[in-house]
């Protein structure tokens, strides 16, 4: 075979456009004993590729029970039960916001929530000078 069509096909296959029957005319061509000398730097990988393709894992896997599978359930039922007392015990009763602080403490929150408001409106009307400085240097890049 050419080298140099093997070196185009390697081009392709480096940029990972090649198709699946000029990968195995890659890999026959390497297979083969009479590679150009200075392609011989990839045989190793197309003889691996085809070396693995006919391994085979034979042993076989151990399978633990037992022991572990009684742990998991304990385990899984000791987390169920710590959830369900959390939730017991962090149950909250339905208090209203006078039961809890005074009328003074509501409108003192009321108050300093509305200027937090009121400042961050301030800063949404920044935006629009902004938007509006983005419209007219993209339409002045795209001419």
């Amino acid at each position: 075979m050419e080298s140099h069509k093997i070196e185009k096909l390697l081009e392709k296959y480096f940029e990972a456009n090649t198709t699946v029957a000029e990968e195995e005319t890659l890999r026959m061509y390497f297979n083969e004993e009479s590679v150009s000398t200075h392609l011989v730097q990839y045989a190793p990988m197309f003889q691996y590729m085809t070396h693995a393709k006919e391994e085979r894992f034979t042993k076989q896997v151990p399978i633990k029970t037992g022991k572990r599978k009684l742990v998991f359930r304990w385990v899984s039922a000791a987390a169920a039960i710590a959830l369900l007392a959390g939730v017991y015990f962090t149950r909250t009763s339905e208090d209203s916001l006078e039961d809890s602080y005074t009328q003074e403490e509501i409108a003192a929150a009321e108050e300093a929530l509305s200027l937090l408001a009121m400042n961050f409106n301030k800063g949404t009307d920044q935006l629009e000078h902004l938007e509006e400085f983005d419209k007219n240097t993209t339409k002045f890049l795209n001419k």
